[in-house]
């Protein structure tokens, strides 16, 4: 007897299986595919009059905008996010940035996990391309690295179990500083989680029409959330790592890399920032003396992509404007929410001209050699950025009528997904928004998944040219 075949069935299994495929051949493309969509699909949401506070329909431009603000974790806004959104909005923004935190391909292999209760190497391959992009760029890699990829359930059970850990501990600790400030319990609970959530995502966003200006001189929340943020932008292999650690495993080069360059940007940060704004009356100049050091610290951890801001942007000097425009070029750690070139490029960048100037033929750190992909990823990464943001700040220029200092720091907070902003950004016209979306999408897709999506066909060359040297410098 011939059994029967569902035809339905047979078609579903024909569309997983090229899903499957298609990941695995090429996660680049499937990851900018799935973040596109996640965008539209948001967009479409927030558009919808249930999701404003006062029923009507959200201008396009504005859903749109907010939606990629989300899903990059950016914190950008272009509408008052306290007040024009309804909780069913909030709560869709929510979704969007704990998706956009977590990394869309790291929560796809842990929906496979959790619907077949096992994690295959695509599922690990899939999750892979998210905590190192030289497999995305290169293919296999080696595999002494942060988290090899025999690890990655483990790292994925770290994702969801940190996520969730460390936004309920943010939470408690934010809930009752809350209550003190007047809020009724739900009120106080709702907005400690909102809070929590967006510090540990590195977005930006607050559930309140007052920001945390009422608590700009509050060292127990201000320390609160910026331990948030930068837990969040160290990266979750990183936190993997030192959970291994605790355990007797050896932290790896990437680990101290990120640890140690980013100790290093937070002090030299807040030293610039607390001298440039110490004698402006506009932000810092007006404070205690004794809250001024406190301030800087709190802005210099935001520039790793935190986004809350204690004073008016747009009032800083142009030498601080500069240094947190560097700052937030270079962002957080690699796989992690925050956004920006990365710390660990800048440190292979940083490595490689020290090798250069001392005769070094390789450029090494820590008893270890870094390989030379590594610094070609890292200059491509630097030079991809460089391009975007360029890109971008002229076509903001030629669109709006502010001066060049503040139109590059909103389109370099838009590329690096910090969220600080000069008051460029929400007084953008349609045609402006659009533009700094743009540059979201590609700052949070990861120029070097970009790039590789573009490329058409991977080649090996199976012959090389003559060597000939140009002068360079």
């Amino acid at each position: 007897m011939r059994a029967h075949v569902d035809p339905r069935r047979s078609v579903f299994a024909r569309v997983r299986d090229f899903v499957d495929f298609f990941a695995v051949s090429s996660p680049a493309r499937f990851a900018i595919i799935i973040f596109s969509a996640l965008v539209l699909l948001l967009t479409a949401i927030l558009a919808l009059p249930i999701a404003s506070a006062d029923g009507s329909v959200t201008p396009l431009a504005d859903a749109f905008f907010t939606a990629v603000s989300a899903i990059c974790v950016t914190g950008l806004s272009t509408v008052n996010m306290a007040t024009h959104w309804s909780l069913f909005g909030d709560v869709a923004i929510l979704v969007g940035l704990q998706i956009g935190g977590i990394g869309v391909m790291t929560l796809a292999s842990m929906l496979g996990l959790i619907v077949s209760r096992r994690l295959g190497l695509r599922a690990k391959l899939m999750a892979a391309s998210d905590t190192n992009l030289s497999r995305i760029h290169h293919g296999p890699v080696a595999e002494g690295q942060a988290v090899r990829l025999g690890e990655i359930g483990g790292l994925l059970a770290t994702v969801a179990i940190s996520t969730l850990v460390i936004e309920a501990a943010l939470t408690l600790l934010i809930t009752p500083r809350l209550l003190l400030a007047g809020m009724d319990p739900w009120t106080a609970t709702w907005h400690g989680f909102y809070f929590a959530a967006s510090a540990f995502t590195n977005t930006g966003f607050s559930p309140n029409a007052e920001g945390i200006a009422p608590f700009a001189s509050d060292p127990w929340f201000l320390t609160v959330l910026g331990l948030g943020v930068i837990l969040g932008s160290l990266g979750f292999p990183v936190i993997f790592a030192l959970v291994r650690a605790l355990r007797g495993g050896r932290l790896s080069v990437h680990v101290k890399l990120t640890l140690v360059t980013t100790g290093l940007l937070f002090v030299l940060g807040a030293l610039a920032i607390l001298v440039f704004e110490w004698g402006n009356a506009a932000t810092i100049g007006a404070q205690d003396p004794a809250t001024r050091p406190l301030t800087a610290l709190f802005m210099s951890a935001m520039t790793r992509s935190g986004g809350f801001a204690t004073i008016d942007v747009s009032e800083m000097t142009g030498a601080s404007l500069l240094v947190v425009d560097m700052l937030m070029f270079v962002g957080g750690g690699s796989a992690s929410t925050a956004g920006g070139i990365k710390v660990t490029t800048l440190a292979v960048i940083f490595l490689a001209a020290m090798a250069e100037a001392r005769g070094h033929q390789d450029v090494q750190v820590f008893r270890r050699r870094i390989p030379s992909d590594v610094l070609r990823l890292a200059v491509a990464v630097v030079m991809w950025g460089a391009t975007i943001v360029a890109a971008a700040t002229i076509a903001m220029l030629v669109i709006t009528d502010e001066p060049l200092d503040r139109v590059l720091f909103d389109v370099i907070s838009a590329f690096a997904t910090c969220g600080l902003s000069t008051g460029v950004t929400e007084a953008a016209p349609d045609a402006g928004k659009y533009v700094l979306a743009a540059t979201m999408w590609a700052g949070r897709v990861g120029t070097v998944t970009l790039a590789a999506a573009l490329a058409a066909t991977q080649r090996r060359q199976l012959f090389s040219f003559a060597e000939e040297r140009p002068i360079v410098g």
